[in-house]
Parts: structure tokens; C-alpha cells; sequence
């Protein structure tokens, strides 16, 4: 005979035994429960419901509707990015031949890409550890399988019917032990176990949720991404292009500046090589030595102003101020080991694939382009007998002779780790490296980077 539990229902005077008891049946609700938390982290194998399903003959209406699904959402992608682009060319338009909106937009979009750049870095950090404990918790359960095997098959021999058919979602599995364990449905000995099965699943729920409301912003953030890029692609195209119409010989700079760093076998040499020798470079080294040291207290504002053609704070005296040239994590110091007996003359940025560079600083490009084992390189004369080399670009977007604005875009990384030093320790990811000197010397960049976000200066 199946058990039975009497329940009492208030107000009335209906007590145990009596006329007006309701009687449950005891097992089933259980064993319902128990096969939910059972096929939350067994699910029926793949092929037995591929084998138990007729063959198909032709492709379903729901699948027609999925295709058709998937194809209106490409159009509207379609119409999304012939928009933007239709936008871009109407802003570039209004922009003309006006440097400083140039400038302005360039500064706004990069600071722009670099936040965008951090969320999406934010979110995958907080991913990781989700995503760990949500396959600690379904090994959890999955340790558990001969428990959950043994309690199904106690509850099965003492019930009259057979368990139905198995919840699929950990949402169904939850809510069957909760409502079980409020009707007492579940005898003593197990009812430890269904509470230790329904604190899992739980956390297994808000696991689920909680990752899923992080990837949906994840994408929203890459989404935005995309777009700024395009946008910031567009508007250093057309500043680019109006640098190549004031400077008609550029290619032919650029080429010269590769020939000549060819001649040279330090860093100190090919600064002394351009500076000398190319045209356009040592036209920016003897402005720098001329309009390249402000005098006095650092005027912020004049940070302020994008039409400048000379930096707006004296690079002495901007320490403590300067943002770091790419979101990036910092895996070499300044006087540390470099891995071959000698001292790192720089510091070392692991960066995203892909990542914006901008500048850190005012000044003028001496140097834009490959340069023995550094990869892609780019030196600033920043006045004042300031130099900043930045190496490790895929590809780089300013040329020789022009004037760059602190926060402006130029460069990008790649895939990898360009710089030679680098690559043996880190050829997993690209690795950005960065080097102050001062009069030809090398120096510790330290002082010069902000201690926090507020402190950083904006071009």
C-alpha cells in the first residue's frame, strides 16, 4: 500500500483521520524533484534523441523561419554599416579642411575606443572566475551522480507510478525541490540531501544569469567597438590625407627614413641619423628646440586647444600626468632584468590584439617605421631634449615631420609580440614598449605617468 500524508487546511476543523482530510500521495512529487536535479546534469545523449526522431525529408518551417531569421538580421547589419558610413563621409565633409575639429574628433574617438577597450577588458576578467565556478559546480553535481542514482531508485520502489518525464532546465529541477520540501514531501534521511541538491542548483541558476547578463553587455560593448573603430579609421584617413597634400614628398621621406635607419645600429644613432639627415624630421627636431619648452606652471587648458602646433606643457614639468599609451598590463620595469644579462631601458605593456595606441604626449614624429629587432617603432621629439620611442605596433599611423597631440591615435598593436627582446617570453600576445630619454640617455618613465584616472591629461 502506497503511503499516504494527511494535510490540514485552515481555517476548518478537519483533523487527521477525520472527514475533510485531504490525503497526497507521498512519492511522486519526489521522485520528480530528484529526477529534475538527476537530468539537470545528465541530459539525454544526443544520439538517443536523433535515433528516436523520424527522419527528415525536408527542411521544417521552423527552420525556413530561423534562415529567414538570420538573413534580415545581415540586412540590417547591411543598413546599419552603409549608414555609419554615409555619416562618417557627411561629418568629414562638415570637418573640411578645419585641423583643429580634426584634431578634436581624433582625440574623442580614441578616448573613446580606449574606455570601450577597458569595459570589454572588465567584463572578460569578471567572466573568468564565473565561468570556473560554474564548471566547479557541475562537476559538483556530477561527483554526486551514484547519490542522486541510488535516492531515484529508493523513491522509485516505493511509489505506485513511475517518475515522469525528466526536467530538462535547472530553473524546473530548483522549483520541484522547493515546492517538494514545502509539502514535506520528502522523508528525513533524504530531505539533507534535497536541500544540499537545492543550494546548488541555486547558485548554479544565478550563475547562469548572472554570465548571461555579462556576455549580453560584453557584446553590446564589441559592438561599439567595431563602430568606433570604423569611425576613427575614417577620420585618420582623412588627416593623413590632408598631411600628404601639405607634404607632397611623404613617401619619398618615409622611404629615405627606412634606407637610413639601415645605417644605423642604435636607437641614439637613428635619432641622430633623421634629426640630421631626413628633411622632414629635422625640420620637427629644430621646432621642437625651439617652441618645445613652455616656460612656467603647466597650463592644462592649453591642453584644451586642437589647433596647437607646439606642445602646451613643458614635458619637465608634466610629471606625474601623462596616461599610459594603450590599455595594457605592465610586465617589464624600468631597470629590471631584461632576460639577456643586461637591464630593461624601458617598460613593457601586455596588451589586447588589436588595441589603440595614442600618445602620451606632445610632439613632433622623427621616426615612424621598422627598425631592427624593435618591429614597427615610433620616436617623438617632445622639446626640451624629450624623447619618447614607442615599439611594438603592427601598424602605424602618423608619418614623419608631423606634430601629434597628446591622446591622438597612432599606432595599432597586432596579434603577437613584435619586439625581438619580447617575443621569446611573450609571443602569445602583443607586447607594447615604451622608452623616455633625455638627451640621448635613456630614463625611468615613472614619474612622468599618472598615479590615477583623474589625473591623466587630455589632449
Amino acid at each position: 500500500m502506497q503511503p499516504t500524508r494527511n494535510i490540514r487546511f485552515y481555517p476548518g476543523t478537519a483533523r487527521r483521520g477525520r472527514p475533510g482530510a485531504v490525503r497526497f500521495p507521498l512519492w511522486p512529487l519526489s521522485i520528480a524533484l530528484l529526477s529534475a536535479g538527476y537530468a539537470v546534469i545528465h541530459p539525454a545523449p544526443a544520439t538517443a534523441q536523433v535515433a528516436a526522431a523520424p527522419q527528415a525529408v525536408a527542411i521544417s518551417p521552423d527552420a525556413i523561419k530561423q534562415r529567414e531569421q538570420e538573413l534580415e538580421a545581415i540586412r540590417a547589419q547591411q543598413k546599419s554599416a552603409a549608414e555609419l558610413q554615409a555619416k562618417l563621409k557627411a561629418d568629414i565633409a562638415v570637418i573640411g579642411q578645419d585641423r583643429s575639429k580634426l584634431n578634436a574628433q581624433l582625440i574623442d574617438i580614441a578616448a573613446q575606443v580606449r574606455g570601450v577597450e577597458t569595459r570589454i577588458g572588465d567584463a572578460e576578467a569578471r567572466l573568468r572566475p564565473l565561468d570556473s565556478r560554474e564548471q566547479q559546480m557541475r562537476g559538483s553535481l556530477d561527483s554526486r551522480r551514484s547519490e542522486i542514482i541510488e535516492v531515484l531508485a529508493a523513491l522509485q520502489r516505493a511509489g505506485r507510478r513511475t517518475p515522469p518525464a525528466l526536467l530538462v532546465r535547472p530553473e524546473d529541477a530548483l522549483q520541484s525541490l522547493r515546492t517538494a520540501m514545502l509539502l514535506g514531501a520528502v522523508i528525513p534521511e533524504l530531505r539533507g540531501r534535497a536541500e544540499r541538491l537545492a543550494s546548488d542548483l541555486t547558485e548554479l541558476v544565478t550563475l547562469r544569469k548572472t554570465i548571461a547578463t555579462e556576455r549580453d553587455q560584453l557584446a553590446a560593448d564589441r559592438d561599439k567597438l567595431r563602430d568606433d573603430q570604423t569611425r576613427m579609421a575614417a577620420l585618420i584617413d582623412e588627416r593623413q590625407r590632408q598631411q600628404s597634400a601639405a607634404e607632397k614628398d611623404m613617401d619619398a621621406e618615409g622611404a629615405r627614413a627606412i634606407a637610413l635607419s639601415r645605417q644605423v645600429d642604435s636607437l641614439q644613432g637613428l635619432i641622430g641619423k633623421m634629426e640630421q639627415d631626413l628633411k622632414s624630421a629635422a625640420k620637427a627636431a629644430a621646432t621642437a628646440h625651439l617652441q618645445g619648452a613652455p616656460t612656467g606652471k603647466p597650463n592644462l587648458g592649453a591642453l584644451k586647444d586642437p589647433a596647437r602646433m607646439s606642445p602646451a606643457i613643458a614635458f619637465a614639468s608634466a610629471k606625474g600626468l601623462f596616461a599610459m599609451p594603450v590599455n595594457g598590463r605592465k610586465i617589464r620595469e624600468f631597470g629590471g632584468s631584461d632576460g639577456a644579462g643586461g637591464v630593461e631601458k624601458g617598460i613593457s605593456l601586455a596588451t589586447r590584439v588589436g588595441a589603440q595606441v595614442t600618445t602620451p604626449c606632445d610632439g613632433w614624429v622623427v621616426y615612424a617605421g621598422p627598425f631592427r629587432s624593435y618591429g614597427q617603432l615610433l620616436i617623438l621629439n617632445a622639446g626640451g631634449g624629450y624623447h619618447v620611442l614607442i615599439a611594438g605596433m603592427e601598424r602605424i599611423s602618423v608619418n614623419i615631420g608631423q606634430f601629434v597631440l597628446t591622446g591622438e591615435p597612432v599606432a595599432t598593436m597586432g596579434t603577437r609580440s613584435q619586439v625581438a627582446s619580447i617575443l621569446a617570453a611573450t609571443a602569445s600576445q602583443p607586447v607594447l614598449y615604451v622608452e623616455f630619454r633625455k638627451d640621448g640617455t635613456p630614463i625611468d618613465s615613472g614619474p612622468w605617468w599618472a598615479a590615477s584616472e583623474g589625473e591623466k591629461v587630455r589632449g
